[in-house]
């Protein structure tokens, strides 16, 4: 039953804490999402950070009530793992492994999506909003990264680069969960 429980909680969770998360960098590149987008993002999310604003306003430009709205809604769902017998630092570091794991994967679906919209339709509504979102990440490999033939090959770069972090960040985390 605790896994029916966990992928429940978890889906629910991905989408709020994705949600959160992208208003987070949405704030941090100032773009400004499209009508309908914006929409979804705000209503999903101001229930839980207008009130964190209260307690953490913004600071230095970000948004940090989103980010700590994303880390809280991960770490509400990963005290599923209690029920496991685990700590509260093991569901501590567990929630910290997950939001990270979670900005990772949200970069590497932005950079697909971008990539969908460059064969498909490149002036679609959206296009525009997420070649902004990408465009941090992209930017710097471009500059180092010239086009082979006209073909373009920084978001596979950039994915290399996400995947490699990741599997670096299984590792760090690894070890801290077989220390325990």
């Amino acid at each position: 039953m605790l896994p029916i429980l966990q992928l429940i909680v978890d889906t629910v969770a991905g989408v709020l804490g994705g949600v959160l998360l992208l208003r987070f960098w949405m704030q941090v590149i100032r773009v400004r999402p499209p009508a309908s987008i914006g929409q979804f993002i705000f209503t999903l999310s101001d229930w839980l950070v207008r009130p964190l604003r209260r307690v953490v306003p913004g600071m230095g430009g970000y948004d940090w009530a989103s980010l700590i709205g994303a880390f809280l809604v991960v770490l509400v769902a990963s005290a599923v793992m209690l029920l496991a017998g685990w700590t509260g630092q093991q569901v501590f570091l567990y929630a910290l492994f997950r939001i990270l794991n979670w900005i990772i994967y949200g970069f590497m679906g932005l950079l697909i999506i971008e990539v969908i919209f460059s064969w498909i339709n490149p002036h679609a509504p959206l296009a525009p909003f997420v070649r902004a979102l990408t465009d941090p990440l992209l930017r710097p490999l471009r500059r180092v990264i010239p086009p082979l033939g006209g073909l373009d090959i920084t978001v596979l770069v950039a994915v290399i680069l996400l995947q490699i972090i990741q599997y670096l960040l299984r590792q760090g985390f690894g070890q801290a969960f077989v220390m325990m």
